[in-house]
């Protein structure tokens, strides 16, 4: 079983008549048939896109709509971050069960209010502000370049779109290919954290190793490793490889990411290392180690 996302996965695109949501469309097409269903445009309702190859989708008003007419089980948000928020909660509203938002620099405030929504609603949000996911040869959502997957057993998790990349390339240059990727975004308020995905990694057959990569900011990481301390107690355990990004960050100053900031003493990078390492993670010097790294857990 893939999780979260597989070749029946269908999709409707938030934002589709944009320049990014169309060009992100046309790829996701064109990654072995995605089953991407229709778009959203609420001025736009009834009229057809078109793509650059002569692909076409309907646009429907709302995404009530769009589900009734596709059968929809997932959306992907391309909207400018002033309606962002307001995309996320018609999803919710709608009953979407995995919302994708890619946007980034949406309002902090205007994530609060959809976190209080998410809490009581049947949807799953992964980001904003993220690459999306893949499963390789079945589904792609999202910014992700599809040229690097490769079917296989490693389940890669990470706060960083760049390095999510990087670990698909280092797991596909090694042979072992991915069973699930799931960039969860850089912001600090945010639907899908580490621990919601690795228990889905741990409770996944095909998924035999994990990728997790972190950041300065926050403690999600430590969060994550306590997780999986308790979880290995209890008998699970697969191996893993981790890195943590901003290892060299001055304290105080936001990096790259609105989460990636360090303050009260929380949040740096060697915490978070010595959490992952006696978690039984072993930690990459640098990202272009995290393949090696990875068949050196593997083989413990």
């Amino acid at each position: 079983m893939s999780i979260l996302i597989d070749k029946n996965t269908k999709v409707l695109v938030q934002g589709l008549t944009g320049k990014t949501g169309t060009f992100h469309t046309e790829q996701a097409l064109a990654y072995h048939g995605t089953q991407m269903v229709g778009g959203i445009n609420p001025k736009k309702g009834g009229e057809m896109w078109a793509g650059s190859k002569g692909e076409t989708l309907p646009i429907f008003a709302s995404v009530a709509e769009g589900k009734d007419k596709t059968g929809a089980n997932a959306s992907v948000v391309y909207v400018p971050p002033a309606g962002a928020a307001a995309a996320i909660i018609e999803a919710i509203e709608a009953e979407i069960p995995l919302i994708v938002c890619i946007t980034e620099g949406i309002p902090v405030a205007d994530m609060v209010k959809v976190k209080a929504r998410l809490e009581k609603s049947k949807s799953r949000l992964i980001g904003p502000n993220c690459p999306g996911l893949v499963t390789p040869d079945e589904c792609k959502i999202g910014i992700m370049p599809g040229n690097i997957f490769r079917k296989g057993s490693v389940g890669v998790v990470s706060r960083s779109g760049t390095l999510t990349y990087e670990a698909v390339f280092q797991t596909t240059n090694a042979g072992l290919g991915q069973s699930t990727a799931v960039g969860i975004g850089g912001d600090p308020v945010k639907g899908t954290e580490f621990i919601d995905v690795l228990e889905m990694f741990l409770a996944d057959d095909e998924t035999k190793s994990i990728i997790m990569i972190g950041e300065i900011g926050g403690s999600a990481e430590e969060d994550a490793a306590q997780f999986l301390i308790d979880e290995a107690k209890r008998g699970r355990k697969k191996p893993m490889a981790g890195f943590i990004a901003g290892r060299t960050a001055p304290p105080g100053r936001t990096m790259g990411h609105a989460g990636a900031v360090i303050s009260g003493g929380k949040g740096g990078a060697e915490d978070k290392i010595a959490a992952m390492e006696a978690a039984g993670i072993r930690v990459s010097p640098s990202p272009a180690r995290l393949g090696t790294t990875l068949v050196e857990a593997i083989k413990g």
